[in-house]
């Protein structure tokens, strides 16, 4: 062969094994991800966090739900049978001779009510059905019904988790408490994020005297004990307002000292982001203040936010209960899950019926899940993460 025909093949070899190139590179490309594509593929992948998202769904669906998904209204009481056991073990399927029947419980037979013991009365016999009706109910204020999944026909009476000290199903106060409780840590991170925000991204883009003043007012906020100065604001507006008045001053109160802390690291963040390009261009453009603050900044510090506010919102649900247990908050008979827990307050009730710990065991789920949440999505935002 030719040194003239080695030199024309040496181009098409070339060629030809670049194109095998390209084509094992394309092979193997992978699709450009935006950033929250990113962080919702790494959150993913946290088993964890998505444990305590499911838990969160599963919660806050039964909040929703809880009209229907409650057997009885919160505030329906059996008087003559207070702090009746849990019949979760006491369905039955069989009856004394044997013969298997759908899911039933039998009458309740007060035994002594000084001691609060109760037995089953096998004379009466009550089977479980679904889809009954009952006390009315709304969903979400827009739906009214008196249909509930399932319950079982008077004079009988079904008690899952038990009763409380005056005969009221711990099963239905839960899942209307969750109302309270659950939705107070949304609506309360809700408010305080939009006023950290806002006051962060003001103090951040003006800087000087504004940034003085704004910053003097967080630093004095943040130094207040948090729960005592909630107790002394809630105890100052008195106690002569309905349920839902009551749940709206908490919540503001709530939000007015949860801002502080995210306003300080806003600012913090919006210190640096006003001197990037794009920011000087629409200044240069005649956009106004607000508009950039409200529109170019503040949207770049969504993610922070996003984590900031999931570990907050334990915050919001925990000082709820608090308040509630201590009496100033949702005031019976109202449900809530920190109004139910008083009883605990007594050793005798908490050493003869376990039960009145029922709402305890809801309080710690749904902070764990958040917590859980919050720490998967702070990973999976850390750019430092893999993919």
């Amino acid at each position: 062969m030719s040194n003239r025909n080695v030199r024309e093949e040496k181009p098409e070899a070339a060629e030809s094994a670049a194109q095998a190139v390209d084509q094992m590179l394309d092979s193997r490309s992978v699709p450009s991800r935006s950033p929250w594509q990113i962080m919702l593929r790494k959150l993913r992948r946290n088993r964890v966090a998505m444990l305590g998202l499911y838990v969160l769904a599963g919660l806050y669906l039964a909040a929703i739900f809880a009209g229907f998904l409650a057997p009885y209204q919160y505030d329906n009481a059996d008087h003559d049978a207070p702090f009746h056991p849990p019949m979760l073990t006491r369905l039955h399927v069989f009856d004394e001779q044997g013969n298997f029947h759908r899911p039933f419980v039998y009458g309740i037979k007060p035994e002594d009510l000084q001691l609060k013991t109760f037995s089953e009365d096998k004379t009466k016999s009550y089977p479980l059905r679904f889809f009954v009706r009952g006390d009315d109910y709304h969903i979400l204020w827009l739906v009214h019904s008196d249909i509930h999944l399932f319950g079982v026909d008077a004079p009988g009476r079904i008690f899952l988790f038990g009763a409380d000290k005056v005969g009221q199903d711990l099963c239905s106060r839960l899942l209307y408490g969750a109302q309270v409780s659950l939705s107070i840590g949304i609506v309360g991170i809700f408010i305080s994020t939009l006023i950290g925000m806002l006051i962060g991204g003001i103090a951040g883009y003006f800087g000087g005297a504004v940034d003085f003043v704004l910053m003097r007012v967080v630093e004095v906020l943040l130094a207040l004990p948090s729960l005592y100065f909630i107790l002394i604001m809630r105890q100052t507006l008195g106690t002569a307002f309905s349920s839902t008045q009551v749940y709206l001053i908490m919540v503001l109160i709530l939000a007015f000292i949860g801002w502080a802390s995210e306003a300080r690291v806003i600012r913090g963040m919006v210190l640096s982001i006003k001197e990037h390009e794009y920011i000087v261009a629409a200044r240069a453009l005649g956009y106004g203040n607000m508009r950039i603050i409200i529109r170019h900044i503040l949207p770049n510090t969504l993610s922070f936010v996003i984590v900031t506010a999931t570990l907050s919102v334990p915050f919001y649900i925990l000082s709820e209960v608090a308040l509630s247990f201590l009496g100033v908050g949702i005031q019976e008979p109202e449900a809530s899950w920190g109004n139910m827990l008083r009883d605990a307050n007594n050793v005798r009730f908490l050493t003869d019926f376990p039960w009145v710990l029922m709402p305890g065991f809801f309080i710690l789920c749904a902070v764990m899940a958040w917590n859980f949440l919050g720490d998967g999505l702070r990973d999976a935002a850390d750019p430092r993460t893999l993919n």
